[in-house]
């Protein structure tokens, strides 16, 4: 396992009232298109924080892609508790995601980028998923420090993940600061 992937005995620190506070689930994916028969790839799932609202919004599936087996099976409970049945799940990693091409509308990347190694793989990843127009909604943490997040040498600054987006075939559509630490990038995929 790669340094920089999350641990999973820290699960809690994923879904914590001060995150759904400064980061709340459901207004942020209204940042997405999304329509009633929309699939879309959450990757890096985790317990669901972003998979869950998602299958509530949308009719179509929701792919929940983690490298944990452990995570995948929290993420089970908590679909089961929600009442969602729109969820499936995928074990894999980003940089090399087990399902076809132009799968989705619209991929959820949460705080998970800046494990991904190489990076540009991860994004013709996301780019090969997304249909034509599809988009994908990215949370990161700044490069700056902060009292909690990933060390400093695994964040990616919002103006390289930008540069990186559009090296990768992507137009940023809109860019957001929900908190000092954390930045929103929406990028589309060219027609």
């Amino acid at each position: 396992m790669s340094e920089k992937r999350f641990n999973p005995a820290k699960l809690a620190k994923l879904d914590n009232p001060e995150r759904r506070k400064a980061l709340p689930p459901e207004k942020l994916l209204a940042m997405l298109p999304i329509n009633n028969q929309d699939a879309i790839l959450d990757i890096g799932a985790g317990t669901g924080y972003f998979a869950i609202p998602a299958a509530k919004i949308t009719k179509g599936t929701v792919y929940a892609l983690d490298v944990a087996p452990q995570m995948l099976a929290v993420l089970q409970e908590r679909v089961e508790e929600a009442g969602v049945a729109n969820v499936q799940y995928v074990e894999g990693v980003i940089e090399e995601i087990p399902l076809p091409d132009q799968l989705v509308e619209h991929v959820i990347a949460s705080l998970v980028l800046h494990e991904v190694e190489p990076l540009d793989r991860g994004l013709q990843e996301i780019y090969r998923l997304l249909k034509p127009g599809g988009t994908c909604f990215c949370l990161e943490w700044e490069k700056k420090e902060t009292e909690q997040g990933p060390p400093l040498d695994h964040r990616i600054g919002s103006s390289e993940l930008a540069e990186a987006f559009a090296s990768a075939g992507f137009e940023i559509v809109a860019r957001h600061f929900p908190t000092d630490a954390h930045y929103i990038l929406v990028a589309r995929k060219s027609e």
